[in-house]
C-alpha cells in the first residue's frame, strides 16, 4: 500500500535517484539538464518548501514538493511540483500525490492550487492535471526549449480548493 509522508534528510539519496532521470533528460522541468545532486536537492528542499514522498515497503516511489505560489497577496495559491521513478508510470504514483496535496494544500489553508509552467508535451501530467480539475488558463508559447520537440508551449494551470 502507497503511503504518502513528509520527507526527511535520510531520503535524500532515494529523491536523487527520482529527480537525476527527470532534470538529466530536460523534458518536463525547467531545470538545468547538468544540475548536480546538492543543487538539486537544494532546490527541491528549498525555503518554503514542504517535501513529501510516496512510499511502499520501504521503497520511495515519487516525491512532490507544496510551497505558497506567491508571497504577500499570492501567498494564498499553492504551487507544487512532483516527479516519480521512471519504473513506477502507470501505478498511480502521481495520482496518489497529487490528491494527498490537494486535501494538504486546504489543511494548510490555501485556496486554490496554479502550476505555473506545464510543458504542453507533458501529455500525461496535463491528462492527469485534467482529472483532478485543473483547467489551462494560460498558454505561454514556445516557453520551453525541449531537446527533441524544440521550442514547445508551456500551460499555467489552476483550480480552486
Amino acid at each position: 500500500m502507497l503511503t504518502i509522508r513528509p520527507a526527511v534528510s535520510a531520503d535524500a539519496d532515494a529523491i536523487w535517484k527520482i529527480l537525476e532521470p527527470t532534470i538529466r533528460a530536460g523534458e518536463t522541468y525547467t531545470l538545468p539538464c547538468e544540475m548536480s545532486r546538492d543543487d538539486a536537492l537544494a532546490y527541491w528542499f528549498g525555503a518554503g518548501h514542504e517535501v513529501f514522498v510516496a512510499e511502499e515497503d520501504g521503497r520511495i516511489f515519487g516525491t512532490y514538493f507544496l510551497q505558497a505560489n506567491q508571497k504577500g497577496g499570492g501567498a494564498h495559491v499553492a504551487n507544487c511540483g512532483y516527479m516519480t521513478a521512471a519504473d513506477s508510470y502507470g501505478r498511480g504514483v502521481a495520482r496518489a500525490m497529487c490528491a494527498h496535496s490537494l486535501d494538504y494544500a486546504r489543511v494548510r489553508g490555501f485556496r486554490s492550487m496554479q502550476f505555473n509552467f506545464v510543458v504542453s508535451t507533458n501529455e500525461r501530467a496535463v491528462k492527469l492535471w485534467r482529472s483532478f480539475g485543473f483547467e489551462i488558463v494560460g498558454r505561454l508559447p514556445r516557453a520551453f526549449h525541449h531537446p527533441a520537440a524544440r521550442y514547445v508551449d508551456a500551460f499555467v494551470m489552476y483550480r480552486a480548493l
